[in-house]
């Protein structure tokens, strides 16, 4: 009976529309980019040219509004003068012996003389003939000094003129104009003056600046700066100083000495533009001066709609661009998105011939008969190595010690006893650089020295690892190496790994312990001799390669370092008080105080009892007695409380610096001692310093003297 068939393998659908891959969405955004550019860099165009423009037209409108207020102002001073010079035209020379018929004349003969608010007649030796003010006669004391002034030039230079501004309350500022009276042989026999109010209809009327805007002031000011019209009633007679925009113009202007022209010129500044006319006559300016942001206003509306639809615009266009890019690149898409699919299914589940290969022509249609014929390939050969691999795997599950193969700093392969030794899985380990099975990359890169010399030397590495397990703890490994090709340890490299740990730490436990004060775990009395006399003989070996003749014969010694001997003062009250538990206490806590003082220059070690010394190699005498006093320092800050009752400590410490005449370790702790000794008989809690040589003294010495 034939057996049912199997289930067909689901058929390969057209996945239809797909997402390019990433060199044709960088070729979209960088046309989109393209686009997006140019667009902007032409409406920038459009709008930097178009503010050029609007300022221009503004900068010449306004310009063109100074100079036309300019002569209109000109043109009422010349009227004015006029208006003056028909009164003093129906004033003959007998008028101003009569001062009736002068007063009748002004009064009532002249309707021209109401153009004025005030009259003055004079005569040729200053004698003032009439005072009318307001169509009222008043005396001659009450004309102002100013108005006196200007009738006696005008008397003496015989022409017309123009008087500064006379200043009072702002409601009676006014200008005088003259006019000279002559006798038929044309000699100056009087003079004739009227004043207009600054704020008459026939000078500077307060419509002349309407209508008012908040962002535009017209301004009529003198050339010394006084204020004659402005858009703010109350800024009249103020100075142009204050003004905000005309300020630094005017200030620029006055300091260039410019004469008063009556053509314009305008100053365009960051925020205001100033536009200038003078007045000859007068020696008058008009200007107005404007906030440029809100003349431009309306242009800034008009530009952010023309960049609205400059953006609307490039949106369109950047999206057209990527459409038909994408359109065109959907074979290429097809072909990726097989090749995908190829990584993701395994041959034997989705044969070669049964995949469904998009059609093309050109470079892709190449593409995808390479990729036909890698894929054939790739059948092949993972069935090849599937059978390896089995095989493989097999032999490195039963082998009893931990199997690794590295190539170039990564692992490859890892067996299941070394994934049991360092605490990982195989999934966790293969694939991952060798540098996380080590605690820091100073480790890593010392056990790479070690390896690169090895194989150098021998063909082969043979030595004891620390490697760090996932968990965080260390483990210890006899590793052997061999490299698949003879000296190449980076290509490819067997590692076999026999786990030591058990036997090492208990080697590290014994000679720990031999060499440690059980109490404090600092250096006992037998290591501390082994080190200082090892230190020592190094010392006399370097000193004999580099010292020459001529200093030993001169005696002269360099020092390599000193020695400190410490001795706890007051230690036996707290013994005798507080018991010896507190005592340990006390000299643990001192070990520790000792050990990270000196941690990074030197050693510490107990002598017994309450007596301990520390080494600090290389290091000078000044650098020495400052470490002491900051040990001193420290002891004597820490009070310790036991049973209630608090103890201070103190410690005498001696000094010695080593040196030629220090021969062996004895003669080295002799001097020490005598020098804390000196510290105790000084007053205990203090550094004494003593040079060995000065003591005079050797370790047999010390044994006849007996203890201090």
């Amino acid at each position: 009976m034939t057996p049912p068939p199997g289930p067909k393998a689901a058929p390969d659908l057209d996945p239809g529309w797909l997402v390019p891959g990433a060199l044709v969405l960088r070729l979209m955004l960088v046309a989109a980019l393209a686009v997006a550019l140019s667009g902007a860099v032409a409406a920038w165009l459009v709008t930097r040219a178009s503010g050029q423009e609007a300022m221009r037209r503004v900068v010449s409108q306004q310009t063109d509004e100074v100079e036309v207020v300019a002569r209109l102002l000109a043109s009422k001073i010349e009227q004015s003068q006029k208006v003056l010079r028909t009164v003093a035209a129906g004033i003959t020379p007998a008028m101003l012996e009569s001062p009736s018929s002068l007063e009748w004349l002004l009064q009532q003969g002249l309707p021209a003389v109401q153009f004025f608010d005030t009259m003055q007649v004079a005569r040729d030796n200053g004698e003032l003939r009439l005072n009318l003010r307001a169509g009222q006669i008043e005396k001659a004391a009450d004309l102002d000094p100013t108005e006196r002034d200007a009738l006696r030039r005008t008397l003496v230079d015989g022409k017309p003129l123009v008087s500064e501004l006379i200043a009072g309350r702002r409601g009676e500022a006014r200008v005088m104009f003259t006019m000279p009276l002559h006798r038929e042989d044309g000699t100056v026999v009087g003079v004739v003056a009227g004043a207009l109010r600054l704020q008459s209809q026939s000078l500077l009327p307060p419509s002349m600046t309407l209508p008012a805007r908040d962002d535009s002031q017209l301004i009529v000011f003198t050339r010394d700066g006084t204020i004659l019209s402005h858009s703010d009633p109350t800024r009249v007679l103020g100075q142009v100083r204050d003004e905000v925009g005309l300020a630094p113009v005017y200030t620029r202007w006055q300091s260039q000495a410019q004469p008063v022209v009556g053509r314009g010129m305008t100053h365009v500044q960051s925020d205001h533009i100033v536009s200038m006319a003078g007045m000859p006559l007068p020696q008058w300016i008009v200007a107005r001066v404007s906030q440029s942001q809100a003349l431009l206003a309306p242009l800034r509306g008009a530009q952010r709609e023309a960049w609205w639809l400059a953006v609307a615009s490039m949106v369109l266009c950047m999206l057209l661009a990527v459409a038909l890019m994408g359109w065109m690149a959907q074979p290429l898409a097809q072909l990726t998105f097989k090749a995908r699919q190829l990584l993701r299914t395994s041959a034997r589940q989705q044969p070669a011939q049964d995949v469904h290969w998009p059609r093309a022509g050109g470079e892709v249609g190449e593409l995808v008969r390479v990729f036909q014929g890698l894929v054939q390939q790739g059948s092949l050969q993972q069935s090849r190595k599937d059978t390896v691999v089995g095989q493989f795997q097999a032999v490195l599950d039963s082998a009893p010690v931990g199997i690794v193969i590295t190539r170039h700093g990564m692992l490859e392969v890892v067996s299941h006893q070394a994934c049991v030794m360092l605490g990982y899985s195989a999934q966790e380990l293969q694939g991952r650089p060798a540098r996380i099975l080590y605690a820091s990359d100073a480790d890593y890169a010392q056990v790479g020295d070690r390896v690169r010399a090895e194989v150098a030397a021998h063909g082969a590495f043979d030595g004891d690892v620390c490697f760090l397990r996932k968990d965080g703890t260390p483990v210890w490994a006899r590793v052997q190496g061999q490299g698949v090709r003879p000296e190449e340890v980076h290509g490819g490299t067997v590692w076999i790994l026999e786990d030591i740990t058990a036997a090492r730490e208990a080697q590290v436990q014994q000679s720990w312990g031999r060499a440690h004060d059980a109490l404090t775990q600092l250096y006992n009395r037998a290591a501390f001799d082994e080190r200082l006399g090892q230190l020592m003989a190094e010392r006399s070996a370097r000193q004999r390669a580099v010292v020459p003749a001529a200093d030993e014969e001169s005696g002269e010694t360099q020092g390599d370092g000193v020695v400190l001997f410490l001795d706890l003062d007051h230690f036996t009250v707290v013994n005798d008080i507080a018991g010896h538990d507190a005592g340990d206490d006390v000299l643990r806590h001192v070990a520790r105080l000792l050990a990270s003082h000196v941690r990074q220059i030197g050693w510490a070690a107990r002598l017994g009892g309450d007596e301990f010394a520390v080494v600090l190699p290389g290091c000078a005498l000044a650098r020495g007695q400052a470490v002491a006093e900051q040990l001193r320092a420290a002891v004597r800050a820490w009070e310790p409380s036991y049973q209630g009752r608090s103890f201070t400590l103190g410690v005498s410490i001696g000094l010695v610096v080593l040196d030629a005449s220090l021969q062996d370790v004895p003669s080295v702790l002799y001097a020490a001692d005598m020098a804390c000794y000196d510290a105790k008989r000084a007053g205990r809690n203090r550094v004494e310093t003593r040079h060995a040589r000065d003591a005079s003294v050797t370790s047999s010495g010390r044994m006849a003297l007996g203890p201090v």
